[in-house]
């Protein structure tokens, strides 16, 4: 397994929602749902990492902020490949200034066959 994938299934990390052309409360909530699908990148890595996650609605939380005051904490969560390695993406996001902290979670393969 790749050490990024190690590095950031290990504790928190800082997480920003990566937005283009805007970046606001408002876009987010337009991807959110028109695609169900973020970029969250994580600022700690080399570079930096930024990841396209679909989101999981049932795992995901935005229903208590409000994206057009730009209020209120969500969690969006989705699982992806990196480095081949099937993973979820957890980040707690504060809609103010579209930043955070999040990890991977490594999802093992069934073993029973």
């Amino acid at each position: 397994m790749s050490e990024l994938v190690n590095k950031l299934a290990k504790g928190d990390h800082p997480v920003e929602v990566s937005l283009r052309p805007e970046r606001n409360a408002l876009a987010l909530k337009k991807r959110i749902d028109e695609f169900k699908f973020v970029h969250i990148k994580f600022t700690d890595t080399r570079g930096g990492t930024e990841l396209g996650v679909r989101l999981n609605e049932e795992e995901s939380d935005w229903k208590g902020a409000n994206f057009e005051t730009g209020e209120g904490r969500i969690k969006l969560s989705g699982q992806l490949k990196l480095d081949y390695v099937p993973v979820k993406c957890v980040a707690e996001i504060d809609l103010a200034t579209l930043e955070g902290s999040g990890h991977l979670e490594i999802i093992k393969a069934d073993s029973a066959a």
